[in-house]
């Protein structure tokens, strides 16, 4: 599932650490997210979305064509 957590973070001059300490994962945990390799539990990504002040679906593109690459 593609993000766009890094650009969010980027804008806000977060590090990744500093995003993750927020969210209170670890810092490899949001190297994963950006770079896609990790997709959330539901319970980070509303995390992540509040903590942005936006919608889930703003923040995590979901694209159907994926569905069938599981």
């Amino acid at each position: 599932m593609k993000n766009r957590l890094e650009e969010f973070r980027s804008q806000r001059g977060w590090t990744q650490q500093e995003l993750a300490d927020q969210v209170e994962v670890s810092r490899q945990t949001i190297i994963s997210l950006e770079n896609g390799r990790y997709n959330p539990s539901i319970l980070l990504a509303f995390r992540l979305a509040r903590l942005f002040q936006m919608p889930i679906e703003d923040l995590f593109l979901y694209s159907p064509e994926e569905e069938n690459h599981e």
